[in-house]
């Protein structure tokens, strides 16, 4: 491995020059540009790394790995995984943030083998492996794949004749879970069939993916038509495109339903609001856009709400109908946990 630094100054020049000691073949003329100048110029190059880091004034450049990255010197010193600054058994910080010098650069920057080290003002030592960095960058994270999500319509979907997953394969197996997810994560709605009528089995079902979310309805909720309830889902009318609990404080979606008096803004804001609305309501209700599905006993449909709104035309006889709602997080690391990069 060779590395080179190039941390004179110009008093330094001189005194090189007047020893002797310019190395050959560095014109003269360039003196000035590079050593006006506050950046550092660090080159490696070996077998196996192949790194380049420049020192400006606020940030370090490094370019590793195809990737340019740049790192904020306080993140650098924040993000430090030392035993002082880091527990790992935990995966919690032990530095106070707050007592990072906001104008803090490192006094040495130099690389052994893949690790990149950083000694600050106070002598404390700082390495990083350059995968690491590259996996933790802002710049890595823009490249960071993750499970595909399709913007579709009914066209689309029909034409792609997405599989529903069988109860027991999604209850027993990791491989019918894991499809499961992937259909979710890629339309916003996936099926599970043959699951046995029954709240029991539908809240089974849902445990296997998220903790069931406590709300007003109860843990699940399960209705038939009941004018008394005074709540239009628990009649047989229709309900236009929504998604639901838009009154709490971490609703999953839009409700025109359930929206409040607007009296927050003015006259004109208000009349934006409702140009805005009209908008979007004609493009939720545009034929191409809705998926009708019939559903029968035996068949649960999930639904995320951050993406897919649903509704239902009116209907006449007796009707039952279960669910719950899930935790986003849940979902999303049981998704990971098998895999996914959701």
């Amino acid at each position: 491995m060779w590395y080179h630094k190039l941390l004179h100054q110009q008093s330094r020049l001189r005194n090189l020059m007047k020893r002797g000691n310019i190395a050959q073949g560095l014109h003269l003329s360039n003196f000035k540009s590079l050593f006006s100048s506050s950046i550092h110029w660090c080159h490696t190059t070996s077998k196996s790394v192949n790194c380049t880091w420049h020192q400006h004034e606020d940030h370090l450049e490094l370019q590793y790995a195809g990737t340019v990255m740049r790192f904020d010197y306080v993140w650098l010193r924040d993000h430090c995984r030392s035993a002082s600054c880091y527990n790992s058994k935990t995966h919690q910080r032990s530095l106070d943030t707050a007592s990072v010098d906001l104008c803090i650069k490192p006094k040495t920057v130099h690389l052994d083998e893949t690790m990149l080290f950083f000694t600050w003002p106070d002598g404390h030592v700082t390495r990083y492996d350059l995968d690491w960095l590259v996996k933790n960058s802002y710049e890595g994270q823009k490249q960071k794949v993750i499970q595909p999500r399709i913007l579709w319509n009914s066209k689309l979907y029909q034409q792609a004749q997405v599989p529903s997953v069988d109860f027991q394969c999604f209850l027993e197996t990791n491989e019918g879970l894991k499809k499961f997810l992937q259909n979710f994560l890629l339309y916003g709605i996936a099926f599970v069939e043959n699951v046995p009528p029954t709240e029991e089995h539908t809240e089974k079902l849902a445990e296997r993916i998220s903790l069931i979310r406590e709300t007003i309805y109860g843990r699940m909720w399960y209705f038939t038509s009941d004018f008394s309830r005074g709540d239009t889902a628990y009649t047989k009318l229709a309900l236009d495109r929504h998604t639901d609990t838009t009154y709490f404080q971490e609703p999953c979606g839009y409700n025109n339903y359930d929206r409040a008096v607007i009296n927050t803004v003015p006259y004109d804001v208000v009349h934006r609001w409702y140009t805005a609305h009209r908008t979007l309501t004609t493009e939720l209700r545009r034929p191409e856009n809705e998926l009708w599905v019939k559903l029968k006993p035996g068949k649960v449909l999930f639904i995320d709400n951050w993406r897919v709104l649903h509704g239902r035309e009116s209907f006449t006889g007796y009707r039952q109908l279960c669910g719950c709602y899930l935790t986003r997080d849940d979902v999303l690391n049981t998704a990971r946990l098998l895999g996914l990069h959701a």
